[in-house]
């Protein structure tokens, strides 16, 4: 699994025109399923996302994590984090998983968030969305769960 980690100030997700989600301070997470990827990537992916200590304590140091600053989580389905541009100029998404299994784990992964967190917003999966963001910081992380 593949995240664009955003801390945010605020963000939201609109789907044909109305507001799907929205989120004020906490993370944008952005969510891509590999072919390859379980329920064992969702679990080590949310579980170093949830303890990442990515913000700003009293004195201004990265010192805390998501729960330390009551923050709230807005997950969208991203299957072009797989895009391979290696070769020529049009992407190919054959690293991404099928859309079947990929939506069970989106869903996976927002079960796992909502466990943890009181306030937990999603886009839908498949669909065409417009994502408005507030970057805090700008603050961006990717992680994969390949290399944790």
């Amino acid at each position: 699994m593949r995240a664009v980690v955003q801390r945010v100030n605020s963000a939201s997700v609109t789907i044909d025109g109305g507001v799907a989600g929205k989120i004020g301070r906490g993370y944008l997470v952005l969510l891509g399923v590999g072919q390859a990827d379980t329920e064992l990537e969702a679990d080590k992916l949310w579980g170093k996302l949830r303890g990442l200590r990515i913000n700003d304590d009293a004195n201004g140091k990265t010192n805390l994590a998501l729960a330390d600053v009551d923050g709230e989580v807005l997950v969208v389905s991203q299957f072009t984090l797989y895009a391979d541009c290696r070769r020529g100029r049009r992407p190919s998404f054959t690293a991404a998983g099928a859309p079947d299994m990929a939506n069970a784990l989106y869903e996976y992964f927002v079960s796992l968030v909502r466990e943890d967190v009181p306030h937990v917003a999603t886009g839908r999966f498949g669909a065409d969305m417009q994502v408005d963001l507030v970057n805090d910081g700008p603050f961006t992380i990717v992680l994969d769960t390949d290399e944790l």
